[in-house]
């Protein structure tokens, strides 16, 4: 791998690659992330410091953060604001850039946390910052809170942003090859690229790639151009932001895709749902990765570290697992899950054992997730129970304008108060980036039941087969691409192309989920134990070694940056 770092850097030149992304998330103590997006811009920045690639990322300071989740007895989440000082953890830089929002100048700061890798690489992480004496009191608060506020807070920030973080890299003096718009957060950056090349789409396009994560056309950002008027005034901008965004309202994503030479989708599903929701532009795909070491529990690094040195820099060695002993698999996998039962026991008061069948649900609590379909027939539940003893894991924050993933929690925790004394049910709260990887690592099967198409990847899954956890997961995002049925683990419901209505897809969804439980991975778990090793086996040897953000990078290297 330190071959392909110096690759990259002799064909850049010396010149960098920014990685511009809303949300970043690179450790627990710094909450400037909300969710998967977050997640998987901090796997990026990791495995490019691992690389060698030369490449700065730039996001929003959020020093409201995200919000710490409490839940009541009744399942009720009650928001706590995140209070964190950046100055504990990174080094605020003296240069400043600036930007124009209305009719007033906005100064910007940026503070600097730097990445390092035990191979040698690093990568600075621009967060950017308004919170300064020279600005307004209701401007300085621009970079306050992730995702907060109305379209003008949202449009000001994509500024902040965009536009900001452009000149702040001027101002760094970083010589920039590509810019890499990590969702349509950040497009605003190819509006001030154009200014500078005279208007001519062809020069911004050479330099700017674009990765689009949403499936849905409700969730790409859309601004009204009375709003984007009245906040970007300079020049002949709005012709512009109309020319290539849209000439009703400023779409964000189509402006992206309007400027930028390189287009991809997170999987290869989701190619193909945005070439159908974007007719006319060739988008390729590139499926997410995570980050090997990071997501990989101790207990496992050991075992890799023995049996497969260098694995952490060269995940493709993870092919190899099986020269590790069966009996050392099984007990480091036992060790993560004593870590996980002792975690869930003391923090909810459950009663879970090690030796029962384990099954981990985490993720955002929304609808299309749906959290709930596992308990869409509490009795057929308990008969599954009656051939072998289950317990249930869950965790996720609902967003606090998400009534309904509100809701979906409270009535996660009604079925548990039903199950009580039959199967035990636990919903863990303030699910963050520890915990995740204490839940990847600690049951024994990875649940996931999205609503097609509307999983563009996925990268949850991705992490439990690191550590010899089995997936079960409808067909959807990158599980089309990992899932071997009964060799890597387990569909749920209707393969993709099957042409179905919504009710008879979730009745095959939930038919499905039932009857795999109940006849094949309970049975396997209790009674076929070489089986559900070699399972186990599976996962790493197929899908760890290849759904990893080493292998992402290398694609966006060879074909969008060079």
């Amino acid at each position: 791998m330190e071959k392909l770092g110096e690759n990259s850097q002799g064909a850049l030149r010396g010149e960098t690659i920014a990685y511009f992304s809303m949300e970043i998330g690179l450790v627990e103590e710094i909450p400037t992330y909300a969710g998967g997006l977050g997640t998987l811009a901090g796997d990026t920045v990791r495995s490019s410091a691992d690389l060698g690639l030369p490449l700065v990322a730039v996001t929003l300071i959020c020093k409201g953060g995200s919000f710490r989740q409490e839940l009541d007895s009744w399942g009720k989440q009650i928001e706590h604001p995140v209070v964190w000082d950046p100055s504990e953890m990174m080094e605020r830089l003296p240069e400043r850039a600036k930007v124009r929002i209305g009719k007033r100048d906005i100064n910007i700061a940026a503070w600097q946390y730097v990445i390092e890798s035990p191979t040698g690489g690093t990568v600075p992480v621009l967060f950017l910052d308004t919170d300064l004496d020279e600005n307004a009191p209701v401007d300085r608060k621009i970079t306050d809170v992730l995702y907060g506020g109305d379209e003008r807070y949202r449009l000001k920030q994509e500024i902040v942003l965009g536009i900001g973080g452009v000149r702040m890299l001027d101002a760094l003096g970083f010589r920039i090859r590509k810019y890499h718009m990590n969702e349509g957060h950040s497009s605003l950056l190819a509006l001030e690229l154009l200014e500078r090349c005279g208007g001519d789409p062809k020069r911004v396009q050479k330099r700017c790639v674009f990765t689009t994560h949403t499936p849905v056309e409700a969730g790409h950002d859309r601004f009204s151009y009375d709003l984007v008027s009245e906040l970007i005034e300079e020049g002949d901008r709005i012709e512009m932001l109309k020319r290539f965004g849209g000439s009703q309202r400023l779409n964000m994503t189509l402006f992206a895709l309007n400027l930028s030479n390189y287009i991809n989708g997170v999987a290869k599903k989701h190619r193909d749902v945005s070439s159908a929701m974007f007719p006319g532009y060739v988008i390729h795909s590139v499926t997410n990765g995570v980050h090997s070491y990071t997501w990989t529990c101790p207990s496992f690094r050991e075992l890799y570290d023995r049996y497969l040195p260098g694995w952490a820099n060269e995940p493709e060695l993870l092919v190899r697992v099986d020269i590790i002993p069966d009996e050392l698999m099984v007990e480091a996998h036992a060790r993560a899950k004593r870590k996980l039962i002792e975690y869930v026991n003391q923090s909810t008061g459950a009663e879970m054992k090690t030796e029962v069948l384990t099954i981990g649900f985490a993720r955002r609590a929304t609808e299309y997730k749906r959290p709930t379909l596992l308990f869409s027939d509490l009795n057929r539940l308990r008969r599954i129970n009656s051939r072998g003893d289950i317990q249930i894991i869950m965790a996720g924050k609902a967003h606090p304008k998400d009534l309904q993933g509100k809701r979906l929690i409270e009535e996660i925790f009604g079925h548990a108060k039903a199950l009580k004394g039959e199967i035990e049910v636990a919903y863990l709260e303030n699910y963050e980036m520890d915990l995740a990887a204490k839940m990847v690592s600690g049951v024994d099967v990875w649940l996931n039941t999205p609503l097609r198409p509307r999983e563009a990847s996925g990268t949850s899954g991705m992490k439990a087969a690191h550590n010899g956890v089995i997936n079960f997961s409808v067909l959807d995002g990158w599980w089309i691409e990992g899932w071997i049925e009964g060799v890597t683990g387990w569909s749920i419901g209707p393969e993709p192309g099957e042409d179905l209505t919504p009710e008879e897809a979730r009745r095959r969804d939930i038919d499905d989920l039932y009857s795999k439980l109940e006849y094949i991975i309970v049975p396997t778990f209790y009674h076929r134990k070489d089986e559900w090793v070699r399972m186990m086996n599976n996962s790493i040897r197929t899908i760890a070694y290849y759904f990893n953000s080493h292998r992402m990078m290398r694609r966006y290297v060879t074909e969008a940056y060079l």
